[in-house]
């Protein structure tokens, strides 16, 4: 075991950054059906360098050994859908033996990095200046519980650090949040009781704290074990009370407007400016010179978040692997309902960009982030972000001498 010295001014181990992208990124934010996390990689190496990039690609993984990277962070898993080997006679089986070889880790944050603050969608809203952010379809809050107990008054702060300390009492960046106000008690205990305080059969009063803590439901049963083995009553008087639930701040995509508006076309070609670029570009569906000012984004594949862009309000929508039916219906829909009045326009519009592009912006802000997270705890890596192009296509050839319509 390293020393404390050792801990602060040394490289940190692979475990100790791994804990770091778990708290930016929640693994149980994941979709049900995605691949993240360490996917290969000893948690007690050392890490000092950390390259971040889209893909898991060969290439990408080339420059990871020749640059000398401790750990590939990558968006997409590599091994996103189950197998049953990884033998090197495969070509995802011969990169995790590079890897191995090498001896660089390679960590993945997918669906619990789109989600995240700071996270995919919210980096691609920051590319393209979008201001007074919201998350597109909000994320439920965690159930929460709020525990109300009473104590008597030279007990609360032991108690209060015993429920904390099980997991109650944590707001946002807050720990140890409790409310209390005092009042007197008053019990008899019967002639089979053991009261801490009191005799059986007499009545007593005692002055009081009553207590009020919240804490995620799934932490009740350790909650109420703590309450217990700290509380210095017998039986002590609580309660649990099941709090509403709300939207929280996170959620996928994003909703922001633009510092003025602009047309589609300007939009489009600002979107076209500021990702990186690749061979197809950026498509656009809707009148070029309508005026857009309140748009949707969404890294990666977005069609299936059409009603929540409808119900959002968007003037425009930027997202990725648009796919011809569900684009014609909406676009067919949308004029349906500016002809019958249902709406004064047509939209939202679309702009439609490669997968990689949507989802690149994330890595700087990404290393940025770790470099920060780990810096407060007195170490630090190297970071760098790929600027491998691993969108798929390499070609797009002009349709100008095809069969004219």
């Amino acid at each position: 075991m390293r020393s404390v010295n050792e801990q602060q001014t040394g490289a940190p181990r692979l475990s100790d950054v791994v804990r770091i992208l778990d708290a930016l990124y929640p693994p149980g934010t994941a979709e049900s059906w995605d691949a993240v996390g360490t996917a290969c990689g000893d948690p007690r190496q050392p890490v000092g360098r950390v390259l971040f990039a889209v893909d898991p690609t060969a290439e990408v993984v080339d420059e990871a050994v020749s640059w000398g990277a401790d750990l590939l962070v990558t968006h997409h898993p590599l091994l996103l859908r189950a197998v049953h080997s990884v033998a090197a006679t495969t070509f995802k089986g011969e990169i995790v033996h590079r890897l191995i070889r090498a001896g660089v880790a390679l960590h993945v944050a997918h669906t619990n990095a789109d989600a995240a603050s700071r996270g995919v969608a919210d980096a691609l809203a920051a590319t393209i200046g979008l201001g007074d952010v919201g998350p597109l379809v909000a994320a439920p809050i965690e159930p929460l519980d709020q525990l109300v107990v009473f104590v008597p008054e030279p007990s609360t702060e032991v108690l209060v650090d015993a429920l904390a300390a099980a997991g109650a009492g944590a707001l946002g960046e807050y720990r140890r949040c409790a409310w209390t106000v005092t009042g007197e008690g008053t019990f008899t205990p019967s002639d089979a009781a053991e009261p801490a305080i009191g005799s059986p059969g007499r009545q007593e009063r005692v002055r009081e704290a009553r207590v009020e803590m919240v804490a995620p439901r799934r932490r009740r049963r350790e909650v109420l074990a703590a309450l217990r083995a700290a509380h210095p009553y017998e039986e002590p008087a609580f309660q649990v009370l099941e709090l509403a639930g709300w939207d929280g701040v996170t959620g996928l995509g994003r909703v922001g407007r633009l510092p003025e508006p602009v047309t589609l076309r300007q939009f489009a070609e600002t979107v076209a400016r500021v990702l990186p670029s690749t061979v197809q570009g950026v498509r656009v569906a809707g009148e070029l010179e309508a005026e857009v000012s309140l748009v949707a984004v969404l890294g990666g594949s977005g069609d299936s978040l059409f009603d929540a862009v409808r119900a959002s309000g968007a003037d425009v929508y930027l997202t990725s692997d648009l796919r011809h039916h569900p684009v014609s219906e909406l676009r067919e829909r949308a004029e349906f309902e500016a002809r019958s009045g249902a709406r004064p326009r047509a939209t939202p519009y679309l702009v439609d960009v490669p997968h990689f592009a949507s989802e690149w912006p994330w890595l700087g802000g990404a290393a940025r982030d770790l470099r920060a997270s780990l810096a407060l705890v007195g170490t630090t890596v190297e970071t760098r972000v790929s600027t491998r192009r691993t969108d798929p296509w390499t070609a797009r050839l002009a349709s100008s001498e095809g069969t004219t319509l």
